[in-house]
């Protein structure tokens, strides 16, 4: 199993290149579904998450095409078996954006309950009540959920959708099955993340009629049939966060290419309260940080708030940080188990609930940690970047499911960090 040695204490300088999203191109390999004809990506991130979804499509019957620059093409014209495996599907809760796009062209298909990674219930039910209201028969046994179209029905029924909670994948697979209903959907409480609107984009430009992407409500006017499309996925704000904190929290200056200063406001305003210089430039987010900086409370919430995919890279800022802070988290239940690890390296934070309460230390002490979950192992990594003497991140096969060439990125800015087999 492969580890991370770092050794802690070097600033980063110079120019690191944005990967496009994984939470944008999982969706969009599944729209590629929707459709016999090519689908071309552009952009599209090398990650653990994107060769499973890769390999759980390509098992349907589908031909991928690797190509050069991050591009892959998808011909699902000759998909024979629109069915998702739990072996396939086990490691990775994104597969169930199979669902909606295999039912809406094909009136049927299987696709295993999902596993991945194990900061808490993200529970499916929400994307079997929309698609219900759209008319499709579900029902779930033997860990699968088993759906098809009522008999006599060619398309499913355009409905009005509101979830009982904001949810990301369950809007996206709400967007992929209207697209090809018959009549209009109405998406209620839709998650607005900038991953949404870039998938509606895509749809978009397949032939897919939808207005107010990016808002809490969202039409889709269905269509009989889509096309194919080239698109490029958007980069990972996700990625350009991890970076802006890796750099907060050693000092530096260092240019993020390609990075999306609009889709990351929030975290960009604590970093600036923090006392870390961020600014906007063409194509990219240019950020500098010298000396320590201050511990800013903050709350995890929907987007536009702040993300819980950056609530351990930032509370590494503060576990460095002057003074003391608090942070709410309040999308997942299991999300502070980068706390105990984070507390070997002499971080002093205490954890009740939902919230973490930081006593910001100077320094912290290399030693080996472990990895729980995909965040997790980024705020390890950022936190050994910082520590005295050498710091050892085991299990980051959860790294390599969500950033692309992380080590070797942070390398070419200057930290000291290799990957040992």
């Amino acid at each position: 199993m492969d580890k991370l040695l770092i050794r802690g204490g070097r600033q980063l300088h110079g120019e690191v290149r944005i990967s496009g999203a994984k939470n944008a191109a999982l969706p969009e390999l599944c729209a590629a579904l929707l459709t016999d004809q090519p689908v071309v990506l552009q952009n599209v991130p090398r990650l653990q998450d994107v060769a499973t979804m890769l390999t759980l499509i390509r098992n349907m019957g589908v031909t991928i095409e690797r190509g050069e620059n991050a591009t892959v093409t998808i011909d699902s014209a000759k998909l024979s078996s629109p069915e998702a495996p739990y072996e396939l599907v086990k490691t990775m809760r994104a597969s169930v954006l199979a669902l909606g796009p295999l039912l809406a062209r094909f009136g049927e298909a299987t696709v295993s309950l999902p596993g991945g990674c194990a900061i808490g219930s993200r529970p499916v039910d929400q994307h079997i009540k929309g698609l219900q209201a759209m008319g499709a028969e579900i029902v779930v046994e033997h860990g699968y959920m088993i759906a098809k179209l009522p008999k006599g029905w060619k398309r499913l029924r355009g409905a009005s959708i509101r979830t009982d909670m904001v949810t990301v994948t369950g809007t996206e697979n709400f967007l992929m099955a209207a697209s090809l209903a018959e009549g209009q959907t109405v998406l209620e409480n839709a998650a607005q993340e900038p991953e949404i609107s870039d998938l509606a984009e895509m749809l978009i430009k397949m032939g897919a009629r939808i207005q107010g992407h990016g808002t809490s409500r969202i039409t889709i006017d269905g269509v009989e049939k889509l096309g194919g499309c080239t698109h490029q996925v958007v980069a990972d704000r996700i990625e350009a966060g991890t970076f802006l904190c890796a750099v907060a929290a050693t000092g530096g200056d260092v240019v993020l290419r390609h990075g999306r200063a609009d889709h990351l406001e929030a975290v960009i305003d604590k970093l600036r309260e923090a006392g870390a210089t961020v600014a906007a430039i063409e194509d990219g987010i240019h950020v500098r940080s010298q000396g320590r900086l201050k511990a800013q409370g903050f709350r995890t919430t929907e987007y536009p708030g702040f993300p819980t995919d950056m609530q351990a890279q930032f509370m590494v800022l503060n576990a460095i940080g002057e003074g003391s802070s608090k942070v709410t988290e309040t999308i997942f239940e299991n999300r502070f188990m980068h706390v105990n690890e984070l507390v070997r390296l002499g971080a002093r934070i205490q954890v009740d609930g939902k919230f973490a309460l930081i006593e910001g230390v100077e320094k912290l002490s290399g030693a080996t940690v472990m990895a729980t979950d995909l965040r997790a192992s980024a705020s390890l990594v950022i936190a050994g970047l910082v520590a005295e003497g050498e710091t050892l991140v085991d299990r980051i096969y959860h790294l390599d499911r969500g950033y692309d060439q992380m080590e070797a990125k942070l390398r070419g800015i200057g930290a000291d960090i290799e990957r040992i087999k």
